[in-house]
């Protein structure tokens, strides 16, 4: 079906659905692939991770931008490109996050012990942590 097909009878944009099935087409076009054998010197950005706390906000999506805007640059040199992916440096805000759940039960991380805190910070990261790359997507980046 053609583009101007599918909006036959469409009285408003769905974002989420056009959008979506445009990223999915790019990521399956392999278009955001790192190509070790392009010509050229490698370029590669280290997303600095936001934390996995929940979801991003302006800041991170100005940043975000900044370096889409990079390595699209860079991809169209036709250079060996990687943008990779992290989140959560550091777990400091994540610990808080889930030490405040953990105050909605009555509990501390010290109730718990060392290693049953750990495997509940891990099971949050595990529920939240694809949150944060996955808004990144929607925005459009290229990663």
């Amino acid at each position: 079906m053609d583009a101007r097909a599918e909006l036959e009878g469409r009285t408003r944009y769905e974002a989420a659905e056009v959008e979506g099935r445009i990223f999915a087409g790019w990521q399956a076009d392999g278009l955001f692939d790192a190509r070790p054998d392009a010509p050229g010197d490698p370029f590669c950005i280290q997303l600095p991770p936001p934390n996995v706390t929940g979801s991003l906000h302006m800041g991170h999506a100005l940043n975000g931008a900044v370096q889409d805007l990079l390595i699209r640059w860079r991809r169209m040199e036709g250079r060996n490109v990687l943008w990779q992916p992290g989140t959560d440096h550091a777990g400091i805000a994540t610990q808080m996050v889930v030490e405040r759940e953990l105050a909605k039960e009555g509990l501390t991380r010290h109730d718990l012990g060392r290693e049953a805190f750990v495997e509940r910070v891990w099971a949050w990261k595990e529920e939240t942590g694809s949150t944060i790359i996955e808004q990144y997507k929607r925005l459009g980046a290229s990663m």
